[in-house]
């Protein structure tokens, strides 16, 4: 009689079997949800990916006739020259400071104005002044720079005030150190309404019996907002903090280009001006690529950086 020795399955072939089989009967009950996720997933291959495979240039001096691969290693040849030129303090000066402060005053206005307007008590009023505030957000960057241009231009309106109060018109755009309040009050005001998009449903669900019981220990509408709304809604204020805080030097460069002029680029030049005016005007792409490779190093450090420490001191973060 032949005896037939069967292995006994490993722990790890057991539940890498019911994992597989649980995808599968996932896939299955919805599919639909997984068909409209592949444009997605094919939007962040094709676009995000799929591009870093071009970073390589950052390291050769790339040439258009002999291609990616063709062309010759330099090494960290452009890092060096552009952390040794006179642009590099220069550009992270501006960056620096048209980023934090936009921070500063940017970030805390959503959360503002959603808590202001969950305190509206009429539903009418209410969606007039959501609409109001969302309508800047749809509107072209292009045609929001040539507003503030037309706005701030030496017959607009707002040196029309000043002259009715007896001072002097202002070429806002020749002088630099303008450049920054412009930039932050105009992207507040085109992104605020947006901006509290999600506030106003982390505000949905904070329980109402919470409300309630400040209001029969006392506390008047302020206390309720610094000791109910507040701290329900912080979990989500920590996760826009820290996504805010991976984008710090990822400053727009359109919005920029279309409101600055040489006279201020002392000012106003940023990371990613520079790198377009290397990469497509002067056409030197290795060099720009090592730039904005720099850029995308810094902002991963920062996002991890603010993650890890949210994470050890509230245990709110991305992973």
């Amino acid at each position: 009689m032949k005896l037939t020795v069967r292995r006994k399955p490993l722990s790890s072939d057991v539940h890498s079997l019911s994992y597989w089989a649980r995808l599968r009967k996932n896939v299955v009950k919805n599919k639909g949800l997984y068909i409209m996720l592949i444009p997605v997933v094919a939007y962040y291959l094709l676009f995000h990916y799929q591009p870093m495979y071009g970073l390589q240039i950052a390291f050769k001096d790339f040439s258009f006739s002999k291609g990616i691969l063709g062309s010759p290693w330099a090494g960290f040849k452009h890092f060096e020259s552009f952390f040794t030129s006179h642009y590099f303090w220069r550009l992270l000066r501006n960056t620096l400071s048209i980023s934090v402060s936009n921070l500063l005053w940017g970030f805390p206005a959503p959360i503002i104005l959603a808590i202001v307007i969950n305190e509206i008590r009429s539903a009418r009023f209410k969606k007039t002044v959501q609409t109001l505030t969302y309508l800047p957000h749809f509107v072209s960057v292009v045609v929001v720079c040539s507003m503030v241009k037309t706005f701030l231009s030496l017959n607009g309106p707002v040196n029309t005030i000043i002259q009715s109060f007896g001072g002097d018109p202002i070429n806002f755009f020749a002088h630099g150190e303008y450049f920054t309040t412009i930039f932050v009050v105009s992207d507040i005001w085109q992104h605020l309404g947006w901006g509290t998009i999600i506030y106003l449903s982390a505000l949905t669900a904070i329980d109402p019996q919470l409300y309630e019981a400040a209001k029969l220990d006392g506390a008047g509408k302020l206390r309720q907002i610094t000791s109910v709304t507040l701290p329900s809604i912080m979990p989500t204020v920590v996760i826009m903090f820290i996504l805010r805080i991976g984008k710090v030097l990822s400053l727009g460069a359109e919005k920029i280009m279309l409101l600055y002029n040489e006279t201020i680029y002392e000012y106003a030049d940023v990371i990613s001006t520079f790198v377009y005016r290397k990469g497509l005007e002067d056409a030197n792409y290795s060099y720009a690529a090592a730039v904005g490779l720099f850029n995308a190093v810094i902002n991963f450090i920062l996002l991890y950086s603010v993650n890890r420490l949210s994470k050890r001191v509230s245990d709110n973060s991305l992973w």
